[in-house]
């Protein structure tokens, strides 16, 4: 018998109103962990089954401020170019707005959240009082941008970064080959020493200078420990000996050197618990159970890397599996058994990564923020116009008509540093490039050659490794471009030849939050363990095209020629336009 259309409406509305009702009561069974990921623009709460991963609910909490670039709040005065800062309050708005309302979507009890884990959008760093009050919410200094977050992506710090590098080098410090040869502008003590050389009174008035990772860490436990990560990976903790493997800071005579100011900043400013990836860093708060409607004394996993979380969550708990975590940037990271040098990494931690391995990280700068560039300024309205008649986004569109190209038709060459190089010229004095235009070319072409340009960034940063014998046997891509442009990824597989698997979550970072909040609440043994029940990978497997291969390795070759020539020369044209236009803006 057929329904008719009425009744068959009505008979799906209450199949839908007892399926939310069946998967509610499901949900009260379920042993559950909490992932909170901080990124460039928002924070995510994802709700985990700790026992198979499914994602059961998840709630997605923009920051009111998002990057603060061009003025402070309620300021007028320009900040200078490349500032990036944030609200600290932005943050715990992810904690008591997303936390609250993940935990009504799933309509599930305080008592089934076993565990908490954060990870953080990295190096972000904020000055803060004794008690871990941000610097910038105190009214007397809430007009110096020094008072504020310095996101990762803030590169004013490129002038210290150069200094560190300088006096680093002359002084053989260990921590430049940990950093493979060059400490970047993102990292922590450029910051710093920017804080100190422009604003000596922020410096003296903050008595913490902290990872925003560790700091939501510390508002949820109320106790200071930094992870060994963060420390390892951004704020020079490095092995001192190679047989002892004792990994400390930097020596007083070093800061010194760098501003006498920084002689004790380490003792004076950052002195507190070092601790591992997965440890329980605290029970949650009274206030902050409170604030999030969880219990009290819930164990919090040691902070992590926003990057770093999203490892485990792509199946990855062993040695020579490359993951790339692509987004507004894009992370690249890689566990080993051994630790050696290589040009250009942003670090290489022994348990920094994946507990009992060696760690490294590269990346690139810009990625995603590349491509959103191009859109918001290098598209006419007409496309613009044709994609929304086509019923789909600009993006998409795009990505169609650069589909239908093969390697090298639209003869354009781009190089990736619209937001300078992370890895591995580390420099954010280095800015874009695009070669080969015509009055025939057209913008899906300069889109596809941009999207190839990343590539070969990846490419780059691929063997720097294998160049000095450490081994990748695998890609694993994550993060929101891997889920939404199939075009990018396969031409990341036909640049490098690989094959190139996608981790099954679309929240990864996320997802790895919440499994090392497991592993701090014995739900799980160990991320091993954690990744083995809770992580999976798509069954999509991107498959190289060896003729596509082959053409690529001729534009890739032109690639290395640009990036050598403009990357590394010091009197390289970008720094010279770069100087210049500093100089007629008076900076």
């Amino acid at each position: 018998m057929l329904l008719s259309k009425p009744f068959l409406c009505l008979f799906n509305s209450f199949d839908t109103l007892f399926g939310v009702k069946s998967k509610a009561k499901e949900n009260k069974k379920k042993r559950l962990v909490l992932g909170i990921d901080f990124g460039t623009l928002s924070g995510r709460a994802l709700l985990v089954d700790a026992d198979t991963g499914e994602e059961v609910a998840w709630v997605d909490h923009p920051y009111k401020n998002a990057v603060i670039e061009k003025k402070l709040p309620n300021s007028k005065k320009r900040l200078k170019p490349q500032t990036a800062l944030q609200d600290p309050a932005d943050y715990i708005a992810v904690l008591t707005q997303a936390v609250p309302k993940v935990m009504r979507l799933a309509k599930v009890r305080p008592e089934q959240v076993l565990g908490i884990g954060t990870d953080f959008t990295s190096c972000t760093m904020l000055p803060t009082l004794a008690n871990g009050t941000p610097l910038c919410s105190q009214k007397k200094w809430r007009n110096n941008p020094h008072s504020w977050v310095k996101l990762w992506k803030h590169h004013a710090a490129q002038p210290e970064a150069n200094d560190i590098n300088r006096i680093g080098l002359k002084r053989s410090e260990k921590f430049i080959t940990a950093y493979g040869g060059k400490y970047s502008s993102e990292w922590f003590f450029s910051k710093l020493l920017e804080t100190v050389r422009e604003a000596p009174k922020v410096y003296a008035a903050a008595e913490r200078f902290i990872e925003a990772g560790d700091w939501l860490v510390w508002q949820l436990t109320g106790q200071e420990k930094r992870c060994l990560s963060a420390a390892g990976f951004k704020a020079m903790r490095v092995s001192r000996t190679e047989n002892k493997r004792e990994w400390t800071y930097p020596t007083k005579s070093f800061f010194k050197s760098l501003n006498p100011r920084l002689t004790n900043v380490i003792s004076e400013k950052m002195e507190s618990e070092i601790i591992s990836l997965g440890s329980n860093a605290g029970g949650l708060t009274e206030k902050m159970a409170k604030l999030t409607g969880l219990l009290p004394g819930t164990p919090v996993a040691a902070a992590n890397i926003d990057a770093h979380a999203a490892v485990p969550a792509c199946t990855v708990t062993e040695a020579g599996k490359l993951v790339m975590i692509m987004g507004t940037s894009t992370c690249h990271l890689l566990a080993a058994k051994k630790g050696k040098p290589v040009e250009g990494v942003c670090g290489i931690v022994k348990n920094g990564v994946i507990p009992g391995l060696w760690g490294y990280e590269a990346g690139q700068s810009g990625v995603g923020d590349v491509f959103a560039w191009f859109i918001q300024n290098g598209v006419p309205n007409e496309i613009s116009m044709a994609a929304k008649r086509a019923g789909i986004d600009i993006y998409q569109y795009l990505e169609q008509q650069a589909a239908q190209l093969i390697p090298a038709e639209s003869g354009l060459l781009a190089l990736d540093w619209w937001n300078g190089n992370r890895s591995v010229l580390v420099d954010s004095d280095l800015s874009g490039l695009l070669i080969g235009q015509t009055l025939a070319t057209q913008p899906h072409e300069i889109y596809r050659a941009l999207l190839e340009a990343t590539a070969f960034g990846t490419r780059q940063i691929i063997e720097a490794f294998t160049s000095q014998g450490v081994i990748i046997d695998e890609l694993i891509a994550c993060g929101g471009l891997a889920v939404k442009n199939p075009l990018m990824l396969q031409i990341y597989s036909d640049v490098t030849g690989r094959p190139i698997k996608v981790a099954a979550s679309d929240q990864a970072s996320a997802l790895g939050a919440a499994m090392y909040g497991a592993v701090a609440a014995n739900v799980h043994s160990d991320i091993t363990q954690a990744s083995r029940k809770m992580a999976k990978v798509r069954k999509k497997v991107y498959q190289p095209k060896a003729a596509y291969k082959k053409v690529y390795d001729q534009l890739f070759s032109e690639y290395t020629k640009l990036h050598d020539q403009f990357g590394r020369d010091p009197n390289s044209t970008m720094k010279v336009l770069k100087s210049l236009k500093n100089k007629v803006l008076g900076l």
